[in-house]
């Protein structure tokens, strides 16, 4: 490590340091012209097997979920996949540190842009033809990689449809919320909270509350009805059942979704553009969305694989608190914790 990264690791290691450094990005990474972003520098430490599949997972900001989140990818990713983690903006010791433990790779781009760091990843994996893309605050369930594998193939060869990505039922998710409640018959009791009406929404033009009110997402992590406090028992009960999927017809998170490399060729890959934020948050999701709506293609939601999302992020905050006090309710069921 040399003088320079030393002296960051040291200022990344306090409260303050990091809030001057992200300051100091912030500063002077806003609004860089795409062509700058493309070409700027990173760390690439390769661990690739050369696989077909490839996981890739951005991360960096919310420290305290990364033990349970990473221990369940380790725990229930296929021995043939490739991994890296991704951090935008940043380089981040820990990560590197999980990243190694587990034989992963791990990507860090000089310049923040979420859209960016996906293309890096994927260029970097030449190999890589099915590509799972997940948000380091979303916990996976046994069977996440399989499950949303074989529905592609399902709604690929044996359905009208064409598919743009697949995901699976999300708990906090514009979408995936409703479905949930009515797999799980809590529909009438989430409407009697009074907290939304249980409409589906892109979460932008209506019933932004879904993904504003925290109320919200400790609903949907059991907070009042513990059957929906256990995504692998969710998991275990909907995977029981035959083969489900919906099609999504709005605009739908990506934190958890699985896309060819074909499809990231024709959409021409993530754009660096800045609708959604400086860093361009939101981008690449409007961007695959609209590939989805706007070619004949379909957004597919496996419903067979229950995935817990912590929260959007106004929701984030306090989730991260009630996180902290209800670890329980995020830990793997003893079952899986053993394997």
């Amino acid at each position: 490590m040399s003088a320079k990264e030393r002296l960051y690791s040291l200022i990344d290691s306090t409260k303050l340091g990091r809030a001057a450094l992200e300051a100091r990005r912030s500063y002077r990474h806003y609004r860089i012209p795409a062509q700058q972003i493309k070409s700027c520098g990173f760390t690439f430490v390769d661990r690739q097997k050369g696989s077909e599949n490839l996981c890739i997972i951005l991360a960096g900001y919310k420290e305290p979920l990364w033990d349970e989140v990473f221990k369940r990818i380790a725990l229930f990713a296929p021995e043939d996949i490739d991994i890296c983690i991704m951090t935008s903006g940043l380089r981040n010791e820990s990560l590197m540190a999980v990243a190694e433990e587990h034989g992963w790779s791990y990507l860090a781009t000089e310049i923040n842009h979420l859209s960016h760091i996906q293309n890096k990843a994927i260029e970097l994996h030449p190999q890589a033809q099915w590509i799972y893309k997940l948000d380091e605050d979303m916990f996976i369930p046994q069977g996440f990689f399989e499950a949303l594998r074989q529905t592609y193939d399902t709604v690929e060869k044996n359905s009208p449809y064409v598919p743009a990505f697949v995901s699976p039922l999300i708990n906090v998710n514009c979408f995936g919320y409703v479905r949930l409640l009515e797999k799980c018959d809590l529909l009438d009791d989430f409407r009697a909270t009074g907290l939304a009406p249980a409409k589906v929404t892109d979460g932008l033009h209506h019933n932004q509350v879904v993904l504003e009110d925290p109320a919200i997402a400790k609903y949907l992590w059991g907070a009042t009805q513990p059957k929906l406090r256990d995504i692998d028992a969710l998991t275990a009960e909907f995977s029981s059942e035959p083969l489900a999927y919906s099609i999504c017809p709005v605009r739908f998170s990506i934190g958890a979704i699985l896309f060819t490399r074909e499809a990231w060729k024709l959409f021409e890959g993530f754009p660096i553009t800045f609708v959604g934020s400086k860093f361009g948050l939101g981008d690449d999701e409007e961007h695959i969305c609209h590939f989805a709506h706007f070619t004949g293609r379909v957004i597919v939601v496996c419903e067979n694989i229950a995935v817990g999302h912590l929260g959007y992020g106004p929701q984030t905050k306090a989730m991260l608190d009630y996180y902290l006090e209800h670890k329980d309710r995020f830990a793997l069921s003893p079952a899986n914790d053993e394997r």
